[in-house]
């Protein structure tokens, strides 16, 4: 099974690349191979200052060795080894109104002295944080969720669904990161799911990505914004920032994993506002922006 996700999600990285390089017309992804000490390593891409992207990244890799201690508490474990392997992918927009758009789909080994699996799962998902709220764009992305789901199982979007509005959350904030779409993790074998069934579902999902965000783009690239947008999609971005930086656990395995320190903070906005005691005027796109962050909504 991990041979078989790492060769999808090589060849996955290949399709979304082209198909943002295509979209973005002038700018091109710069790759950089790498390789972790400890065993594996990865292929990370960005795209910096393009049309249509202002700065993003699609990355894959796949680790293997010890499970360093940090981790092994974590996981309640002992003296274990690992084997992870995923592909994670931010893009950062230039024009507020296109949202930012944060994907991850991820497979997980443990093994015991001799070698044997003890343990295997699959996680993932996608999430859209717009700057400027478009009903029709939430309710698109959110339907090709939906859509996916419903082909494994009907129960799935509005669980995983439930669970992104969860996760992707500022407790510090008391505000979503954005208006979420699907998170699903320890994705394992069970009576009526297989290991095979479980990498169906995410690889449907993976295949689903560029359908689910690119129509947004095409939407939304051209539209005029006044520099006060601007600065008000840069002080969203600090709340992207601070999710990643203090609740996001893939961030924190990366860190706890010895990773690539460019590749896992890859995922930070390149121009980003701290204003102190910011609130948006009252009545505004701004304000309404909030009050979904604060109360999720039912897209579809």
């Amino acid at each position: 099974m991990k041979e078989k996700f790492y060769q999808y999600i090589q060849d996955l990285q290949d399709t979304i690349t082209a198909g943002l390089e295509e979209i973005d017309g002038q700018a091109k992804f710069k790759e950089d191979i790498w390789k972790r000490p400890e065993g594996g390593g990865g292929r990370t891409r960005v795209i910096e200052n393009g049309m249509v992207f202002e700065k993003g990244g699609v990355n894959i890799s796949g680790v293997h060795g010890k499970l360093p201690k940090a981790m092994q508490s974590y996981f309640n474990v002992v003296d274990v080894d690992f084997f992870a392997c995923g592909l994670s992918l931010v893009l950062h927009p230039k024009n507020p109104m296109v949202p930012t758009v944060h994907a991850n789909w991820r497979y997980f080994e443990m093994y015991d002295k001799e070698g044997t699996i003890v343990d295997s799962w699959f996680g993932g998902g996608q999430d859209l944080t717009p700057y400027y709220l478009f009903d029709e764009d939430a309710t698109h992305f959110h339907q090709v969720c939906k859509t996916s789901c419903d082909r494994h199982d009907v129960d799935f979007y509005p669980l995983y669904k439930k669970k992104c509005d969860e996760y992707f959350y500022n407790a510090h904030r008391e505000e979503g990161r954005g208006v979420g779409g699907l998170f699903f993790d320890y994705c394992k074998k069970t009576e009526t799911m297989t290991m095979q069934n479980w990498y169906d579902f995410v690889t449907e999902v993976g295949d689903s990505f560029l359908q689910a965000y690119v129509p947004i783009v095409e939407r939304r690239k051209n539209t005029k914004y006044t520099d006060i947008q601007k600065d008000w999609q840069e002080i969203r971005r600090g709340r992207y920032v601070e999710f990643n930086l203090v609740h996001d656990k893939g961030t924190l395995f990366g860190l706890k994993t010895n990773g690539r320190i460019e590749s896992i903070l890859m995922s930070l906005p390149p121009q980003v506002q701290w204003r102190y005691d910011h609130h948006p005027i009252p009545g505004s796109e701004e304000e309404r922006l909030l009050k979904v962050l604060k109360e999720p909504k039912e897209w579809v």
